[in-house]
């Protein structure tokens, strides 16, 4: 089984940005720990900061890889680009985000992108990764 993570805008500062927010652990030291955990799958991990370059790696990996999990950041508010980057492809997404997006900003209550998703795991921290892999192996074994 092969799943990507896939984090958007500034998640490459968790553990420094917003920690009441996002927490102090870095996403690179919660990621030895996933992987820790599920030695039998491949974890891939993607991070970038730039739009473009989130739609090229969704298509990139949208018909090879069992999963997708998707922290689209600021860009799960704004972005058709991605959500149709996501509708095209076949391999199912799972979006997740650390923080809940309801108890934030009102902007921020609105997910373009969570329509074209097999699922939404918000608020739960980094333990919403953990999830999202659940539930592709959970998905396996059926």
């Amino acid at each position: 089984m092969k799943i990507l993570i896939i984090n958007g805008p500034n998640l490459n500062l968790l553990g420094k940005r917003e920690p009441e927010i996002y927490g102090s652990a870095s996403f690179e030291a919660f990621l030895k720990i996933l992987r820790s955990q599920y030695p039998k799958i491949t974890i891939d991990y993607y991070q970038s900061n730039v739009e473009g370059e989130l739609i090229n790696k969704i298509q990139e990996v949208g018909f090879s890889y069992d999963g997708i999990v998707l922290n689209g950041g600021a860009y799960t508010h704004t972005s058709v680009a991605i959500a149709d980057a996501i509708a095209a492809i076949e391999t199912p997404v799972i979006e997740v985000h650390i923080s809940n997006i309801y108890r934030r900003e009102e902007y921020r209550h609105i997910s373009l992108t969570g329509k074209n998703c097999a699922g939404v795991i918000t608020g739960l921290g980094l333990n919403g990764y953990k999830l999202a892999i659940e539930h592709f192996l959970g998905k396996e074994a059926l």
